[in-house]
């Protein structure tokens, strides 16, 4: 199982990656594994500002559809519109290719609120 440790993790399997005041957002190794074989990813909220804990978009799998919450409050800026074409990218790099939004935050005092991978680990009884 790969927890990358500079990343920020949430209780919804979703991992966020801080640089400034932008956060990349994507599913964790671990739930793409859970989900399967990833088919379609769609995010229809680009320029809008949400509150965390909003859903932002969805991810359609071979036998489920998941709902992506947002980590931290803020305007969705970018879609990796390359998913479009290649959702599989979601599972054979999650955290590379397979990442999903760009968030501009509004409250910096949120990421206390994410897990670490050690937090996150433990989460998924690791």
């Amino acid at each position: 199982m790969n927890i990358p440790a500079n990343l920020k993790y949430t209780e919804d399997h979703e991992w966020v990656k801080i640089e400034g005041d932008t956060a990349t957002v994507g599913v964790t190794d671990f739930a793409q594994g859970e989900l399967g074989d990833i088919v379609y990813v769609e995010v229809e909220t680009v320029g809008e500002t949400l509150e965390r804990g909003a859903e932002f978009g969805t991810v359609e799998a071979v036998k489920t559809v998941s709902e992506l919450f947002l980590p931290l409050s803020g305007e969705i800026v970018e879609f990796n519109d390359s998913l479009e074409s290649e959702p599989e990218k979601v599972n054979t790099d999650p955290y590379g290719k397979g990442w999903m939004i760009k968030i501009k935050f509004s409250n910096a005092d949120e990421i206390a609120e994410l897990l670490d991978d050690a937090a996150y680990k433990t989460l998924i009884g690791g």
